[in-house]
């Protein structure tokens, strides 16, 4: 029995995109035995984040979409971050599931780096351009939140597609989807560390 534990979070303003079409590819590749549950922002949306680590009235969710995703984050083995390429980073939900990190740094009883340390973020995402490049700072965001967390990371799953289901036509992105979750995540680095 696995003990892996796959939390896809799906960052996308539309149900069914490239990018959650890319990231379903290359979940289909994973063992039976590895647990998977998938949460759509947009279903599941979170309010703006408020920044009070500098209070000391942080409280631990109950009954909401932030409990949810606390939860099922603390829950994952390994987290992957579906979201559209927006502006040459992440959605605006997706940024704003991970502010709400920030926050989790500071709940008391949820030790959240220490349970995330060691673990595997991974990014999947789809993007108009051709040229690949123009997914650095969606991959540096995801790459150096992994580092901060102490986490390995995975790298991203690139797919082309603009139209609803354009990344079919990507065949390249398509094999290595199938590949995708079974190469080796390493502990994460920021980029001047050698």
């Amino acid at each position: 029995m696995s003990s892996r534990n796959f939390l896809f979070v799906l960052g996308s303003s539309r149900s069914d995109g490239n990018t959650e079409i890319l990231a379903r590819a290359a979940a289909e590749q994973l063992p039976p035995d590895v647990g998977q549950r998938w949460i759509d922002l947009a279903a599941h949306p979170l309010p703006d984040f408020e920044d009070l680590r500098h209070d000391s009235d942080h409280v631990r969710p109950e009954g909401d979409d932030v409990a949810l995703l606390l939860d099922a984050t603390l829950a994952a083995t390994d987290i992957v971050i579906a979201s559209p390429l927006y502006w040459y980073s992440v959605s605006a939900s997706t940024k704003r599931y991970l502010d709400y990190w920030s926050g989790w740094l500071r709940t008391p009883g949820v030790d959240f780096k220490a349970t995330l340390a060691g673990r595997a973020l991974w990014g999947v995402t789809a993007l108009a351009h051709e040229e690949e490049v123009v997914a650095d700072p969606l991959v540096g965001t995801l790459r150096n939140s992994a580092a901060y967390m102490g986490m390995r990371f995975g790298g991203v799953l690139l797919g082309n597609g603009s139209k609803p289901g354009d990344v079919r036509k990507d065949e390249a992105a398509l094999v290595r989807a199938k590949t995708f979750f079974s190469q080796e995540a390493p502990l994460a680095s920021f980029p001047y560390e050698p």
